[in-house]
């Protein structure tokens, strides 16, 4: 089995630094645009099948991947990205920052010392149910010789790569949050997964910024 983990591509709340979590965002031109030229460098993956986060940013990132393949995009709650609650919305830059708690800076400065607002998730949850889909994908007999592309968002990713490259929760985002349309690889053989390549993108670098969400 070989897994493809994508990010989404841009949506104007990025642009904003919006925390957007469960809120359904569109991808804006630019994002359609990249995931287009991600799709480009792709083209060649015999992919089997898509599983999808439900969010309209995912969903339309594996449906551009897809292209005319003729295989099944089926959507994931577990795909879904971290829910920010009531902070949905809200500006996580240093200039325009109004996020009313200050210790909210933990989910990027210090993610073993977060702690979510009411409404929302952790990101121990987060990491316990990507893990546990990633698992049974993994697992499941009928995918043994499937390549599969699993679209989801920024925190998803490092939720599915945490059982693989981290130790700590502190070092959740080791290497920093994965770039808009951002490629890894796994292999995966009789259960044991190996991480072949993680955040390459197939566009020039200057239409990408680091965002969190």
């Amino acid at each position: 089995m070989v897994i493809y983990l994508i990010r989404h591509g841009e949506t104007d709340w990025n642009t904003k630094r919006l925390l957007q979590g469960a809120t359904d965002i569109p991808l804006n031109q630019n994002g359609i645009e990249v995931a287009r030229l991600t799709a480009e460098g792709l083209k060649d993956v015999k992919f089997d099948l898509i599983f999808t986060s439900p969010l309209k940013r995912a969903k339309e990132t594996a449906e551009i991947i897809r292209g005319e393949r003729k295989i099944p995009i089926i959507e994931e709650e577990r795909l879904k990205e971290i829910c920010f609650g009531p902070y949905e919305g809200l500006c996580c830059q240093k200039e325009g920052w109004n996020i009313p708690d200050p210790d909210f800076v933990n989910f990027f400065n210090d993610p073993g010392k977060y702690v979510p607002p009411k409404g929302g998730e952790s990101i121990l949850h987060l990491c316990e149910r990507t893990t546990e889909f990633l698992q049974e994908l993994v697992h499941s007999p009928e995918y043994q010789d499937k390549t599969i592309l699993l679209s989801g968002h920024g925190a998803v990713v490092k939720g599915l790569l945490s059982s693989i490259t981290i130790t700590d929760m502190k070092d959740f985002w080791n290497g920093g949050v994965h770039k808009n349309c951002a490629v890894s690889i796994l292999d995966v053989e009789q259960g044991a997964i190996t991480l072949r390549q993680e955040n390459v993108i197939y566009y020039d670098k200057a239409r990408s910024t680091n965002y969190f969400e």
